[in-house]
C-alpha cells in the first residue's frame, strides 16, 4: 500500500525485500518524497529538506548501514502505480478527491489526501471498495491501536507499525475476511475475523466559517 520507507531503521532493506517479491506495490507519499528529493537532475534543496524532515534521515542511514546505493530502488519506485483496480476492490495509498473524476486525480490526491476523502458523505464508487493506507487508524476518534477503520465506501488498514502507540503491521485477506497482524515491538502475532477488528465511522461535517458561526449565534439568541 506504499510508505515502505522513512518509518523505521531498515528502509533500504525493506525496499529490496519488497522489490524482489512477486507482489504489486503502490506508490506512497513517502516514496514520492524520496523521488522528489533525489531526481535525475539537480537536487532541489527544499524537496531534500522536506524528505529528511518527514523521516528521510532514517532511510539515508539505512543505505549507509548496508552500503547499498539507491539508484535501482529509485528506478523501481518510478515504475510504481498510484492505484490498482481489482474489480470490486480499488487500492490506493491515501484516497481520492470526492469532487474530481478519476482521470483528474493527481499524485497529490492519490498519495496525500485525508480529510476530504475520509469525510465523503457517499461512496466514490458505487460498486468498489477503496482500500487505503496512509492515515494511521488510531488517529480517528474512538479507534484503538490495531483496529481498522471503515467509512463511506472505503477501508483504512494502516495501523501504524512504526508508532510506539501501536506497533501493529496489518494485512487483510479479502477472500476469507481475515486480518493478519504482527507487532514489531514484541513479535506478537494474531489472526482476527475482519468484523471483530473493523470500526465504522461517520463523516464529519466541514468546519463552520466564522461568519456562519456569528449568524448561527444570533439566530440562536433570538430563539
Amino acid at each position: 500500500m506504499g510508505d515502505l520507507i522513512d518509518r523505521g531503521p531498515k528502509s533500504a532493506q525493506v525496499l529490496e525485500f519488497v522489490k524482489q517479491s512477486p507482489y504489486q506495490t503502490l506508490l506512497g507519499n513517502h516514496e514520492q518524497l524520496m523521488l522528489d528529493a533525489l531526481p535525475d537532475g539537480p537536487i532541489d534543496l527544499r524537496a531534500w529538506q522536506a524528505w529528511l524532515y518527514s523521516g528521510g534521515e532514517a532511510t539515508v542511514a539505512s543505505y549507509r548501514e548496508t552500503g547499498m546505493m539507491p539508484y535501482k530502488h529509485l528506478e523501481w519506485m518510478r515504475s510504481l502505480p498510484t492505484h490498482l483496480d481489482l474489480g470490486d476492490i480499488w487500492l490506493v495509498h491515501a484516497g481520492v478527491h470526492p469532487k474530481l473524476p478519476l482521470d483528474k486525480q493527481s499524485i497529490e490526491q492519490l498519495c496525500w489526501i485525508r480529510k476530504e476523502f475520509h469525510n465523503m458523505s457517499k461512496p466514490y464508487f458505487p460498486d468498489k471498495l477503496i482500500i487505503t493506507g496512509h492515515t494511521i487508524t488510531f488517529t480517528f476518534e474512538g479507534i484503538e491501536p490495531g483496529e481498522l477503520v471503515r467509512g463511506q465506501g472505503w477501508l483504512d488498514i494502516d495501523t501504524g507499525a512504526y508508532h510506539p502507540k501501536s506497533g501493529w503491521l496489518t494485512g487483510f485477506d479479502l477472500s476469507y475476511r481475515r486480518v493478519y497482524q504482527v507487532n514489531v515491538f514484541n513479535a506478537q502475532v494474531r489472526i482476527l475475523p475482519f468484523d471483530e477488528v473493523v470500526r465504522q465511522i461517520k463523516p464529519q461535517p466541514p468546519p463552520m466559517s466564522m461568519a456562519k458561526k456569528v449568524i448561527t449565534g444570533i439566530f440562536q439568541k433570538q430563539v
